[in-house]
């Protein structure tokens, strides 16, 4: 079993900055693509930003600029840093790792959920 713990969030003022980490534990042979989505009230999940194991990235449109992903290979966790953030960016926002186990099966795997609100 695999579980992604994630770290940050909270509440910002719009122009602010926040940084959520998530770290994943448990039988992992290995990490394939890392990212976050988000969610906010009344709407679907949706992608923010991902990272392949060599470090490719992919971004939402509507966070290009001022979110940076990141990643340790290392130590299995992966970085959100959220600046310029503005009330359209308040969600709940989901830690997401494709990985294979230790017995290489592949699969999704999703952390509990942090809460990010933007407002004044």
């Amino acid at each position: 079993q695999v579980q992604l713990v994630e770290s940050g969030g909270g509440l910002v003022q719009p122009g602010g900055s926040l940084r959520l980490s998530c770290a994943a534990s448990g039988s992992i042979f290995r990490i394939n693509t890392m990212g976050w989505y988000r969610q906010a009230p009344g709407k679907q999940r949706t992608l923010v930003a991902t990272i392949t194991s060599g470090g490719n990235t992919n971004y939402a449109d509507s966070v290009k600029g001022r979110f940076t992903i990141s990643r340790d290979n290392a130590k299995n966790t992966v970085t959100l840093q959220m600046n310029s953030l503005s009330p359209e960016d308040t969600a709940v926002y989901y830690c997401y790792a494709y990985v294979t186990s230790t017995v290489l099966l592949s699969k999704d795997y999703w952390g509990q959920g942090a809460q990010v609100t933007v407002s004044s």
